[in-house]
């Protein structure tokens, strides 16, 4: 095998990984928000990740944005 041959299967070896690890990012879905209260104070605030060590958890996880249930949408179905 020449060297230009080793190079350029080695290029698409690696453009085929980058591409396998961007389709892996197409299945992420996207954080849940919490309620964290503060351990000094007591003070709660909505956030996806803690705000630091001096938080806790205090709410189960929310779907919806901002520690807000999703909307539910009805559907009305035409006669």
């Amino acid at each position: 095998m020449t060297r230009a041959a080793a190079r350029g299967r080695l290029c698409a070896v690696l453009l085929a990984g980058v591409a396998a690890l961007l389709a892996l990012e197409t299945w992420a879905a996207p954080a849940p928000w919490h309620y964290w209260r503060s351990k000094v104070d007591g003070r709660r605030v909505c956030a996806q990740t803690s705000p630091g060590p001096g938080w806790e958890r205090d709410s189960p996880p929310y779907d919806g944005p901002n520690c807000t249930a999703p909307r539910k949408v009805f559907v009305i179905p035409m006669r």
